[in-house]
């Protein structure tokens, strides 16, 4: 699940995507199954670790497992850009629209992670869609990110 930062936490459409899904959280119908979360703000230190930890609350209250970045993964420690054991994100700066390498690499090495995890491997992907938002709107999307 992606989302911009807004001010430390996910953007508005995507909370409201997230409060509307209460029947699947009373069904029970994510328990157990995997979930990363990914962002983009403006400012290295404008609040990319918080939105990723705001978007992780509702995925646990799902009962779903996170997947997250190992911190011995070496761009977690070079990266100028973005990127935490919560998840990847880039920094949108006026002078960098594109994901540096270490971006790339912290998305990837989450993709990886993820098509790896045991529950993951049972999952007809085709039918597990990930949480992507733009800044005005939220859409389904398997396999792609902002990044």
């Amino acid at each position: 699940m992606g989302s911009p930062v807004r001010f430390g936490n996910m953007a508005a459409p995507l909370k409201h995507f997230i409060d509307s899904s209460a029947k699947a959280w009373l069904a029970g119908t994510l328990i157990g199954k995997p979930a990363m979360v990914f962002t983009s703000g403006s400012m290295l230190h404008g609040g990319q670790e918080t939105t990723l930890q705001s978007m992780m609350l509702p995925l646990l209250h799902h009962g779903m497992v996170i997947v997250g970045l190992p911190h011995s993964e070496p761009a977690l420690h070079t990266t100028q850009g973005g990127g935490s054991p919560y998840g990847p994100s880039h920094v949108t700066a006026e002078d960098r629209r594109t994901a540096d390498a270490d971006e790339k690499a912290l998305h990837w090495l989450q993709v990886a992670v993820w098509h790896i995890s045991p529950r993951a491997s049972k999952i007809d992907k085709r039918s597990y869609p990930l949480f992507s938002s733009s800044s005005t709107c939220v859409r389904l999307l398997w396999a792609r990110t902002c990044l």
